[in-house]
């Protein structure tokens, strides 16, 4: 370990932001480096446990207190060759993951967690300036051809990692450029769009192609991917919304989250947006989930110079610490908040939606809503609501959105046309031992197999789907799993 008393010596210090009222002016990232001196302070932190349980609290399995200590001794080269051993991505990662590392971080027990997610955006950014990140290239090629569908971090993830076996691999995008989610779900104040058209180019240095403005069993058949590859991963998102059917559904100024974000980015990006603008300037806006894409909602209406902003959760308001029902190294869910709400939002809980209501011309007026009240069940069941007698109320808008998660990825075209089973909730159905769907040569990850997710579940998911289609191909795979990185790490 670096310093054996850095975590008495430290507290945990997170880079400084632009205010709010000043990043509210434009769609750039706003969160500043950390100087060296500080990054070496936070990197001290880790105390090297003798059971480190970040490992287990990451998806990717990342080896933490390898690179944190690699960090602290200023030795870059180690520190971005420990990270990219097991994260493809760590500049997506650093930059949007929630970190579930930090809450199983041992340090968390009685004190601030190690600033891990920071330290890994730290790493990969000063790697890129040194000029440690180099393409690289596989010596020999397999001969062997795969197509990846869908352009995300599960399919980015599949891609790199199948490309380093030496199988040829070409991903197919519907999209005008790739990314997926990242490109044109999360906006450009938490992800800049440059980040990762470096990662792609660099990608493309190595061998990957990106076919974008594909769309698969529309623009090309999936006969024809059948029979001209060895090998189909199924990488798309779960891109199916749900939908809140209420009594003026239909009325204009009603959108999916989804619609909105991603036309936002791409104005951003000064490409086409292709059809009516959504604008929150000077509306009153609700967003209806308090999740993330509800945040990223809050944050982009800000922009936009909403009049007001409200974001609604149909839960109770989370405990702002742990409780004896999320006890560590589990993730908790505690209140959260994001930068978006820094910026401004009036944030609402155990709120019910009961009606759209219009001004009588096909606009969104005002919505009416309802108090619950949440009771817990007595025979194990999950909690039950009701609502409250005499909450129901109109409250001014003329913008919503619906920000309430994915049921399932979209079925019309590739998926149906390939007549793969599916499961209960409506994903591609393929174990997470195998990867590998109803059809042999045709596997699934990310999104599309476990359903809505995490970015770093993605990444995670494409890395080991690449080496079970590596297995599936060769008959066995040099890729290295999640469990095999752990074990050479506690092995030495």
């Amino acid at each position: 370990m670096g310093k054996p008393t850095g975590f008495l010596e430290f507290t945990r210090e997170l880079p400084g932001k632009a205010a709010p009222a000043d990043r509210t002016k434009h769609y750039n990232e706003f969160v500043e480096r950390l100087p060296e001196q500080k990054l070496n302070q936070q990197s001290a932190r880790c105390m090297n446990c003798g059971v480190p349980f970040c490992h287990s609290g990451c998806p990717l399995g990342n080896i933490i207190p390898e690179f944190n200590d690699a960090v602290y001794r200023k030795d870059w080269q180690e520190a971005y060759d420990v990270l990219s051993s097991t994260n493809n991505f760590p500049e997506f990662t650093g930059r949007i993951c929630p970190a579930p590392c930090e809450s199983a971080c041992v340090l968390g027990i009685n004190q601030p967690p190690v600033a891990i997610e920071e330290i890994e955006k730290h790493i990969i950014e000063i790697a890129f300036d040194k000029g440690l990140v180099q393409a690289r290239v596989p010596r020999v090629r397999t001969g062997k051809k795969v197509a990846v569908v869908g352009s995300g971090p599960a399919g980015m993830a599949a891609a790199a990692q199948l490309n380093y076996a030496g199988h040829q691999v070409t991903v197919f995008e519907r999209d005008d450029a790739p990314g997926g989610l990242l490109r044109y779900g999360i906006p450009d104040f938490k992800l800049e769009k440059w980040v990762i058209d470096r990662r792609v180019k660099l990608m493309e240095e190595e061998g990957v192609t990106f076919q974008c403005s594909t769309n698969v069993g529309v623009d090309i058949k999936v006969n024809d991917l059948l029979r001209e590859y060895h090998a189909i991963v199924l990488a798309g998102g779960s891109t199916i919304p749900r939908d809140l059917a209420i009594p003026g559904r239909e009325l204009k100024g009603v959108h999916f989250a989804m619609d909105f974000l991603k036309q936002q980015n791409k104005r951003v990006g000064n490409r086409v947006v292709g059809s009516e603008d959504i604008l929150a300037s000077g509306k009153n806006v609700v967003v209806i989930g308090g999740g993330d894409t509800g945040s990223d909602c809050v944050g982009t209406s800000n922009r936009h110079g909403a009049k007001s902003i409200t974001q609604l959760e149909l839960l109770p308001k989370p405990p702002s610490e742990r409780t004896t029902y999320m006890p560590w190294p589990t993730y908790p869910m505690v209140l959260k908040t994001s930068t978006s709400h820094e910026e401004g939002a009036d944030r609402k809980w155990a709120i019910a939606t009961k009606e759209f209501i219009g001004d009588g011309n096909g606009n969104l007026k005002a919505l009416k809503l309802v108090d619950l009240q949440w009771t817990a069940s007595a025979d194990g069941r999950p909690a039950r609501f009701t609502e409250v007698a005499g909450s129901e109320r109109d409250v001014p808008c003329e913008l919503a959105f619906l920000a309430m998660g994915f049921v399932h990825p979209q079925h019309t075209g590739m998926v149906d046309d390939l007549g793969v089973e599916l499961d209960e909730r409506g994903n591609v159905k393929a174990s997470e031992k195998a990867y590998q769907t109803s059809i042999p040569k045709v596997f699934a990850a990310g999104d599309m197999r476990r359903g809505q997710s995490l970015v770093v579940w993605a990444i995670s998911e494409g890395r080991e789907c690449a080496r079970k289609v590596d297995e599936f191909l060769m008959g066995a795979s040099q890729l290295e799993s999640k469990d095999a990185s752990l074990m050479a790490m506690m092995l030495g």
